[in-house]
């Protein structure tokens, strides 16, 4: 646990720093909000029924943004093969780094919600607590995968374009889910059936993180 700890330190502290990789992220997800703001104008009566989808685009460009500048610190600055050469198993590593994005994505969508609050005049305060559930089942779904996926796309030329090409076809499970479960939250709400989208983004999460575990030392290799 220590050596997972010391992993997601230094990505915390270089983040901390540079703030590049928050700022990026905050920036496109608040950029998405205003857009779709602009284009459900006339919907005004129906925007509840629209926000579940338009929030969960807006967090996985923005988690997007964030998985690809996971490992490109380390690659641009030489750093990649230090890493590599420390004495733990690669695991170590994924579960550091898987643990580094989901905190700051969920950081980033903190904000995007409050910010979605605001432009689709929204009153939640009741559905919170569910709504924060779905929010981090969703995200650990979505980093257990594109942790492993950074991984194999940061030693390509293209790995902006290439990443986006891998991770969502993947995720779509989730993100399918995570909007079905939001969408229940905010219009409904029927939290009974909450429960088949949380199982399947619990199971996705468990099994997907499993299998970027066990592949992500072999990813590192190549």
């Amino acid at each position: 646990m220590k050596r997972i700890w010391a992993v997601f330190r230094k990505d915390l502290l270089v983040e901390l720093r540079t703030k590049d990789t928050l700022n990026s992220m905050l920036f496109f997800g608040v950029v998405v909000l205003v857009v779709f703001n602009f284009a459900m104008e006339s919907l005004r009566d129906s925007v509840r029924t629209a926000v579940p989808g338009v929030l969960w685009v807006a967090f996985a460009f923005s988690g997007t943004l964030g998985l690809n500048r996971m490992f490109a610190s380390e690659k641009e600055n030489g750093c990649l093969q230090g890493l590599l050469m420390i004495p733990v198993d690669r695991g170590i590593i994924y579960f550091g780094k898987m643990l580094a994005a989901t905190v700051f994505m969920l950081i980033a969508e903190v904000i995007i919600f409050v910010c979605s609050l605001v432009f689709f005049n929204l009153t939640v305060w009741n559905e919170i607590p569910y709504l924060a559930l779905v929010f981090l089942i969703g995200t650990l779904g979505f980093t257990a995968v594109g942790t492993l996926l950074s991984a194999i796309a940061v030693n390509t030329r293209l790995r902006e374009v290439l990443l986006p090409l891998l991770l969502f076809p993947v995720i779509l499970p989730v993100l399918v889910n995570a909007v079905e479960a939001t969408g229940i939250i905010l219009n409904g709400p029927d939290y009974g059936a909450l429960r088949l989208p949380l199982t399947v983004m619990t199971v996705f999460t468990v099994v997907f993180g499993t299998v970027s575990y066990l592949l992500f030392e072999h990813v590192l290799e190549d």
